[in-house]
């Protein structure tokens, strides 16, 4: 097992007890006051670990790399406020299996700016996903 996958796996695992602590904590509480709640405890957890890291050279990030992250920023933003919007009304059941839809979409992404390859098994794990979502949406 590569070093990325075990990365990955801790991710996905993460990523899944994330999305039952969201759904609990967006019971009472207005989903973008939860989503603010979240970025600030991100951003003190994320910051520890830069400083506990010495990964703290800011002037090291240069313009083009600042945009890039800049934009992810938004991105990820959007995209927890739609997450907890839809926890917030759905079933974390229902809900997960729509967000891992990203899988796709960073696929295709990647295929058409990032230029990367395409594979027959990439297409088949894709199509899967898209299945499963098919099929748990349809219980």
């Amino acid at each position: 097992m590569k070093d990325f996958h075990v990365w990955a796996l801790l991710s996905a695992l993460f990523a899944g007890i994330t999305a039952v602590l969201a759904k609990k904590g967006v019971e009472d509480v207005p989903p973008n006051l939860a989503v603010a709640v979240r970025v600030v405890v991100v951003l003190a957890f994320a910051a520890g670990i830069a400083v506990a890291t010495k990964q703290t050279k800011i002037s090291a990030i240069d313009s083009r790399a600042w945009t890039f992250l800049v934009l992810s920023g938004i991105a990820t933003g959007l995209s927890w406020l739609c997450y907890f919007r839809a926890l917030s009304t759905g079933p974390v059941a229902a809900v997960a299996p729509i967000d891992k839809l990203s899988f796709v979409v960073a696929m295709v992404l990647g295929f058409v700016i990032l230029q990367e390859r395409f594979t027959w098994q990439l297409g088949a794990g894709a199509a899967l996903i898209v299945a499963g979502v098919l099929v748990t949406l349809s219980g």
